[in-house]
């Protein structure tokens, strides 16, 4: 299929971006906002989305970066995932959001799209926003009324919708450096290599003298939009960092899940079965990692 008639904008600085936005907003325009569009494009093309007009943000070079900014490093909206997924900063200094960026997809995918796309798509499938919880990311929006930073915990709302006002435009997302001794793991199940997760978990443990002293759990691929494995975390912050405290923990994280999601491709008790699954080996993944 082709995609509904649209009237396409390619504003050349992010201020002229914000205005336009806001005057199409104005005048009751349904916009769409083009980044890398390796998710809208085919939602166009099946007419899934219908907007009357397209912001295509690629012409924006200034929000394709990424720094190291003190404790943090800072990626701009339109930096590619296979710039983030390559770049030595985020290996050497975030391997959790490293070792995420290579499992988006095939590198045509991460060619094309944008790290911010994939933040402000919000797909529950997708392994950003999970991370995005585990690590505390924090997420810079622009619009009419100016910049503000939103945290993870608030930035995902539901199945493919963000805080983020119509007439904003996500410009940066900003991560902490793991810190000494921090262990990370991200795994994930999907039907073919390059789909979309069935489901996934993430997480990042630290410990001292053999018990854990702080952990951070999330899963994606099973409720409308990643959630923290809370009941998971609990049962393992103190305790020794043992094979059967990770496997009671496991099993409590994937039984106070909300009731997953289910299709023909995967049950919902499958989907907690590979919560419970992936979380006890992830755990065991970061314990090796943790130093």
């Amino acid at each position: 299929m082709k995609s509904a008639a649209f009237n396409y904008h390619s504003p050349e600085t992010l201020a002229a971006a914000v205005t336009l936005l806001g005057t199409l907003e104005d005048e009751g325009v349904d916009v769409k906002i083009l980044a890398g569009g390796q998710s809208l494009i085919p939602m166009l093309a099946l007419r899934v989305a219908r907007p009357e007009a397209l912001i295509d943000l690629r012409g924006l070079k200034e929000l394709d970066y990424i720094r190291e900014d003190g404790h943090w490093l800072r990626i701009g909206a339109m930096t590619s995932k296979h710039a983030a997924g390559v770049s030595p900063l985020i290996e050497a200094k975030q391997r959790l959001f490293h070792d995420a960026t290579q499992l988006v997809g095939h590198r045509q995918i991460r060619n094309r799209g944008s790290v911010g796309g994939s933040f402000a798509h919000a797909d529950p499938a997708s392994e950003y926003p999970a991370v995005a919880q585990v690590l505390g990311m924090e997420f810079k929006a622009v619009g009419p009324e100016g910049e503000r930073v939103i945290a993870a915990d608030e930035f995902f709302v539901t199945y493919m919708t963000t805080s983020l006002e119509t007439n904003e435009i996500l410009t940066e997302v900003s991560m902490p450096v793991l810190p000494a001794g921090c262990g990370w793991a991200i795994r994930e199940e999907a039907r073919r290599n390059g789909d979309l997760a069935l489901a996934g978990v993430c997480l990042t443990l630290q410990k001292s003298a053999g018990n854990i002293t702080d952990v951070k759990i999330a899963a994606f691929g099973v409720n409308p939009t990643a959630v923290r494995l809370t009941a998971a975390e609990d049962a393992l912050k103190g305790q020794p960092a043992t094979a059967d405290n990770f496997a009671r923990a496991a099993a409590a994280g994937a039984a106070a899940l909300d009731e997953p999601m289910s299709c023909v491709h995967a049950s919902s008790e499958f989907r907690r079965a590979l919560v419970q699954t992936l979380t006890e080996r992830c755990l065991h993944d970061a314990l090796a990692r943790a130093a």
